[in-house]
C-alpha cells in the first residue's frame, strides 16, 4: 500500500513538473514571438523614417539618413541570403562567421550615424561626413560581395543540377527511342513469321522425320491373281499311273 502511494505521488510530481516545463517553454516562445514582432515593427518604422528623411531633407541630415538606409538595407539583404543558403550549403557557415564580424562594424557605424543625426554641431558632422561615407561604402561593398558570392554559388549549383538533369533526360529519351525501334523490329519479325507462308518456311527450315505409313494393298492388287510359275523338273511329284524309269544297264 505504501509503495502504491509513493508511485502515485511520484507520477503526480512528474506530471506537475512536465506541465510547468511546457508552460515555461510556451511562455518563452510567445515572448520571443512578441519580441520578434516588435523588433520587425520598429525596424519597419525606422526604415520608413530614414527613407522619408533621405528624400525629404537636404544637407547633412539627408546624407546621414541615406547612409544609414543604404547600410541597413545591404546588411539585412546579405543576412537573409546567407541564412537561406546555409540550410542547403553547409560551406556557407564560414561566410556567416565573417558576416557576423562585419555586422559588428556595421552596428557600430549605424549607432554612430544615429548619434550624429542628433548632433547640434553641423560643422563637425560635415567634417566627419566623408570618413563616414567611406566606412559605409567599405562595409556595404563587403556585404554585397558575400551576398553575390552566395547567390552565384547557389545559381552555379542549380545550373550544374540542371545540366545533369538534362543529360539524364537525353539519355533516357535516347533509350526510349532505341527501345521503340527494337520493339518495331521485333513486331515486324513476329508479323513476318506469323504470315501465310510462315508454315512453309518453317517446314523448309526445320525438317521433321516421320515414320512412313505401312503399305496398304489396293483393291486391284488384292484382285490380281498370282503368277503361275513353272514347276521344277527336279521336284516333280510322280503320279500313280506313271511307271518308274528303270536305269539302263550295260552289259
Amino acid at each position: 500500500m505504501t509503495a502504491t502511494i509513493t508511485i502515485l505521488a511520484l507520477l503526480f510530481v512528474a506530471l506537475v513538473a512536465l506541465g510547468v516545463y511546457a508552460t515555461v517553454k510556451a511562455v518563452g516562445a510567445a515572448k520571443r514571438g512578441v519580441e520578434r514582432t516588435v523588433t520587425q515593427a520598429r525596424r519597419t518604422v525606422e526604415d520608413t523614417t530614414l527613407r522619408a528623411k533621405s528624400f525629404g531633407q537636404v544637407g547633412v541630415q539627408g546624407e546621414l539618413a541615406q547612409l544609414r538606409l543604404s547600410l541597413r538595407t545591404s546588411m539585412r539583404a546579405t543576412q537573409d541570403a546567407l541564412q537561406a543558403g546555409v540550410a542547403e550549403d553547409a560551406s556557407l557557415t564560414e561566410s556567416i562567421a565573417l558576416f557576423e564580424r562585419l555586422s559588428a562594424h556595421g552596428h557600430e557605424l549605424d549607432d554612430e550615424l544615429k548619434r550624429l543625426e542628433r548632433e547640434p554641431d553641423r560643422a563637425e558632422v560635415t567634417t566627419r561626413l566623408p570618413g563616414l561615407k567611406e566606412r559605409t561604402e567599405r562595409i556595404v561593398h563587403s556585404a554585397e560581395s558575400l551576398r553575390w558570392a552566395a547567390r552565384d554559388r547557389a545559381r552555379r549549383f542549380a545550373d550544374d543540377d540542371l545540366d545533369t538533369l538534362n543529360a539524364q533526360i537525353d539519355m533516357e529519351a535516347g533509350a526510349l527511342r532505341h527501345w521503340s525501334a527494337a520493339e518495331t523490329d521485333s513486331e515486324g519479325t513476329r508479323r513476318s513469321t506469323s504470315g501465310p507462308g510462315a508454315d512453309a518456311a518453317n517446314t523448309a527450315g526445320h525438317t521433321q522425320t516421320w515414320p512412313e505409313p505401312a503399305a496398304e494393298e489396293t483393291p486391284a492388287a488384292r484382285q490380281q491373281p498370282e503368277a503361275i510359275t513353272a514347276r521344277d523338273p527336279r521336284r516333280q511329284t510322280p503320279y500313280s499311273w506313271e511307271k518308274t524309269a528303270r536305269p539302263e544297264t550295260t552289259n
